[in-house]
């Protein structure tokens, strides 16, 4: 449980990358038909690569280090 809450936390702190909401946000543009499947998950994989240069996290990270 620790690491849930640390990752619900460092997500609510803006310090992840690819947090729920922009994944969720994503999800969202695939239901009106704006992106499909594919082009979400390459754009999920943009934010996981970019993440360290812009000074963030990823989900995956935080849930290591906690």
């Amino acid at each position: 449980m620790d690491k849930r809450n640390a990752l619900d936390a460092a997500d609510a702190a803006g310090e992840v990358a690819d947090s729920m909401d922009v994944r969720k946000k994503l999800i969202e543009q695939m239901q009106r038909g704006e992106k499909t499947l594919a082009e979400i998950q390459s754009e999920i994989a943009a934010i996981k690569r970019n993440a360290k240069k812009n000074g963030k996290l990823t989900r995956t990270q935080v849930w290591s280090r906690a």
